[in-house]
């Protein structure tokens, strides 16, 4: 069997690093790279010239992620780095995410589509608000499994009692902000301790190594029994001879499947219609499901455009112009109570106005800051929106998909906040008029 059709039935497993700086994430996922043998002739050579240049005697593996110069100039990671590798096991899309807390909400990027985070601990330093930080966003991103890499072992003399302590006191934080699972590893990055071969140095440890673990833990990528999702990318009339009244909606299924003959409904409009076919990179199939992108004709002529959210009709979502969530602010300038944004909700994008914000998340110890007013990088709180035209969401819970959204500066572009649905108010407060007519009015 080839090594193409190898990896064609291997798994596919997105995770992403973090943890604060220094604690040598770059250099694990370097470790990883190289003792894995998933690093190119050309790339070892190219880290270890640039090593040498900066007087070092072997080569840094930090430097295999480390791919901005602004990043090898100052020694840190200051973007989320992507890197693609495999073994015989599994493939792996990973993201190294940076460590200072002003790039925390890097992290938010990375770890939205990971299915396993590997957090990281300097064994010197132990538990660290930005360790907090991130244990919280993995928790409100609902990355279903959590690794804790205690690292720099060798710095400590390798000392049992040193990791079981940073151990129980993540885990009980973690489990207490509702980490489905901890999975505690003591490692030595630079040395490759428990990296991905075994450490010498710690046979009290009886574990799998960090790649074993990589390697082993369940992935369900199925999602066809989620509640089947497509929002609407573009619609397509060729207007060809050969199909004159050819209209298709083409998108990327969020989430669930669909088949030929289905009852859908179409959102926000709230029309229903049936699935006349489905084409698949130009085929005809009779059934379609989670990730792949398609194009479905209905029975009917439907008004559709991009934005709108196709659905089955026995599952179809609840529409609002009310929604309360949790959110990162990613952006330098503040969000504010009163802040007119656009919300962008799957494929489509609409006026929105900042109703409140009950709360801020103090990481320190879980409490909740009432009424904060506002939000600045990095905060984690909680937001009411309300809508210029009612979306169909779903809880974070059910999709990270369509539970999610952006809110966006309307000037300038900007991406402000990112935010994971967790409840839609059935009763609004009634929305006070503006003191300028400026079209926010809603």
């Amino acid at each position: 069997m080839s090594t193409t059709t190898e990896l064609s039935e291997t798994t596919l497993l997105r995770f992403a690093t973090a943890g604060s700086v220094d604690d040598g994430k770059s250099t694990l996922v370097g470790r990883l790279l190289h003792d894995s043998k998933s690093v190119l002739t050309d790339q070892l050579e190219a880290v270890e010239r640039a090593s040498a240049s900066r007087g070092q005697e072997g080569p840094d593996l930090a430097l295999l992620t480390d791919g901005l110069r602004a990043e090898r100039e100052q020694g840190i990671t200051i973007d989320v780095a992507y890197r693609y590798f495999a073994t015989a096991k599994r493939r792996f899309i990973l993201a190294d995410t940076p460590g200072h807390v002003q790039y925390t909400r890097n992290m938010v990027t990375g770890a939205s589509t990971a299915e396993l985070t590997v957090i990281l601990i300097d064994a010197r330093n132990g538990v660290v608000e930005q360790t907090r930080r991130h244990a919280a966003l993995a928790a409100l991103l609902r990355v279903p499994h959590v690794v804790l890499a205690v690292n720099k072992m060798d710095l400590v003399d390798y000392q049992e009692s040193v990791f079981a302590a940073i151990a129980e006191e993540f885990t009980a934080y973690a489990l207490e902000l509702g980490v489905p699972e901890v999975t505690a590893i003591p490692i030595s990055a630079l040395a490759g301790d428990n990296v991905v071969e075994p450490s010498a140095n710690m046979d009290w440890y009886g574990g799998p190594t960090v790649l074993e673990h990589l390697e082993t833990v369940p992935v369900i990528h199925d999602l066809s029994h989620c509640h089947a999702r497509l929002p609407v990318q573009f619609v397509i009339r060729p207007q060809t001879a050969e199909h004159p009244d050819y209209r298709g909606y083409a998108g990327q299924i969020a989430a669930g499947s669909f088949r030929v003959g289905e009852s859908v409904t179409v959102l926000p409009s709230g029309r229903s219609s049936k699935i006349s076919g489905i084409d698949l990179l130009g085929e005809p199939v009779s059934i379609a499901w989670t990730t792949q992108s398609v194009t479905v004709l209905l029975e009917d002529d439907i008004d559709i455009s991009r934005g709108d959210l196709i659905v089955p009709s026995k599952d179809a979502p609840p529409t609002t112009q009310d929604i309360e969530a949790t959110v990162c602010h990613v952006a330098d300038a503040p969000l504010t109570v009163g802040h007119r944004v656009l919300l962008k909700h799957g494929t489509r994008t609409v006026k929105a106005i900042v109703k409140d914000i009950p709360s801020r998340l103090t990481l320190d110890d879980l409490s909740l800051h009432p009424h904060p007013g506002q939000l600045v990088a990095n905060d984690i709180g909680r937001v009411k929106v309300r809508t210029a035209e009612p979306l169909p969401v779903d809880s974070y819970s059910d999709s990270r998909r369509t539970g999610s959204f952006i809110l966006i500066d309307p000037n300038d572009g900007t991406t402000l906040t990112a935010g994971m649905v967790g409840e839609s108010f059935a009763s609004p407060e009634p929305v006070k008029d503006a003191s300028e007519d400026d079209g926010w009015d809603f």
